[in-house]
């Protein structure tokens, strides 16, 4: 590699991981004003009411990602990785913009429904990641990508609560301003990834389904046991993730800036279990045990959060929450090592597509079901999040060698 490729290279990497960040940051301030957003535009004192609205908010954006990025995926396969980056990051600037100006519940939607369709990015930088990585660096590579995610949500909340103290819709507007000034620096610094030769040379009108994508990629074993695996694993995860704020503003009376606070933290841990524990871990326990040691951590997370409805304590949430997050900071890069690994260069757009998807479909599932079983007792969806994460244990501990023999590393 001469040293034009290597500055290259260093560039894109830290465009895909300053892009990672927007993303997530993006995705979590919204979060401390979501609720207070939905009450100004719903009439109605009952929580309850709030927090399924706030459900029904999370789910469309999913559902709108759902439907979009296996098509967005196989779209990087064929036309490259760069030009889709550049379109889904415009598509963000746009819901943002709506998310700011929205003066009514029908607008919050549209914003969330403009940005879900085009904000299938993180399937096409997965990919990207693997275009310029090899197969054994890739769980690393996607630690620290979890990493850039994990500042995002450790900011994003911070200026969505205090800035949102201030006027709810200045978050919206100031993200709006960062995307869009990440997405001309990317015109600008990001090279095309992938190679003329792994391009697809033609796609259907099939390939953009997002079933069909799905039909195909579970017609291979190894993705059917870690698309099963890893579904179980994100809806309950999306399920807390729904209700979390709606959560601290019933037990513990939070507003905006305490939740914002609680996310903060979570974005730190979120850092260092993803850019440093993942990192240094991979390459001593492998992938797939890592992946099982976070389903575990992340089971202990969720009984301790379920206990604050019991015995309300500011401590015992924090203490529950980092264990939740050190949990999962293990399990997602791991996993998406695991799941790049499956496959080859030609099909990682299309896998990571399908891989975005099936996560979008358990955020619109997730928030549908911790709205409902909310409203049977606020410790109830904690609890039952258990049982999912056991469920998630046992494909990966009954197909284990044939996970591990047919991963191409």
């Amino acid at each position: 590699m001469n040293i034009l490729q290597f500055f290259t290279k260093k560039s894109a990497i830290g465009f895909i991981l300053i892009t990672t960040f927007l993303n997530f940051l993006g995705f979590s301030i919204i979060i401390p004003v979501l609720p207070f957003l939905v009450e100004k535009y719903v009439n109605t004192t009952n929580p309850n009411i709030i927090g399924f609205y706030v459900g029904i908010l999370m789910s469309v954006y999913a559902l709108c990602q759902f439907l979009a990025a296996p098509g967005l995926g196989i779209l990087s396969d064929r036309f490259g990785r760069r030009p889709i980056l550049l379109v889904s990051l415009a598509g963000s600037v746009v819901g943002y913009i709506f998310l700011g100006i929205a003066g009514s519940l029908w607008m919050l939607f549209l914003g969330r429904i403009i940005d879900g369709l085009t904000g299938g990015n993180i399937s096409t930088i997965y990919a990207y990641i693997a275009d310029i990585t090899e197969p054994k660096q890739r769980g690393r590579f996607y630690g620290l990508l979890g990493a850039a995610g994990g500042v995002g949500f450790m900011i994003g909340p911070v200026v969505g609560g205090y800035l949102g103290a201030l006027h709810l819709s200045a978050p919206f507007y100031l993200a709006a301003a960062v995307t869009l000034l990440n997405m001309v620096w990317g015109y600008f610094v990001l090279p095309e990834s992938l190679k003329t030769e792994h391009k697809l040379t033609t796609i259907s009108l099939v390939h953009l389904n997002p079933f069909s994508q799905f039909e195909h990629i579970f017609s291979i074993k190894t993705l059917r046991i870690l698309f099963f695996s890893a579904f179980l694993f994100f809806l309950p995860l999306m399920a807390y993730q729904a209700i979390a704020a709606i959560f601290m503003k019933d037990v513990l009376s939070f507003g905006p800036a305490g939740i914002g606070t609680v996310l903060f933290v979570v974005g730190v841990v979120d850092i260092v279990s993803q850019g440093f524990l993942t990192h240094k871990l991979v390459p001593i326990l492998g992938e797939l045990k890592l992946t099982v040691l976070g389903l575990f951590i992340i089971g202990i997370g969720y009984a301790l959060v379920a206990s604050v409805a019991i015995i309300p304590s500011v401590l015992l949430l924090y203490i529950g929450v980092i264990i939740l997050i050190i949990g999962d900071g293990l399990f997602e890069p791991s996993m998406s090592g695991l799941i790049s690994n499956a496959v080859e260069s030609r099909m990682q757009g299309r896998v990571q597509g399908a891989n975005q998807s099936m996560q979008s479909a358990a955020r619109v599932v997730g928030p549908f079901y911790g709205g409902w079983v909310y409203q049977l007792g606020k410790s109830v969806p904690f609890f039952s999040n258990i049982i999912f994460v056991v469920l998630a244990m046992i494909p990966l501990f009954l197909f284990h060698s044939h996970i591990k023999d047919h991963n191409q590393l």
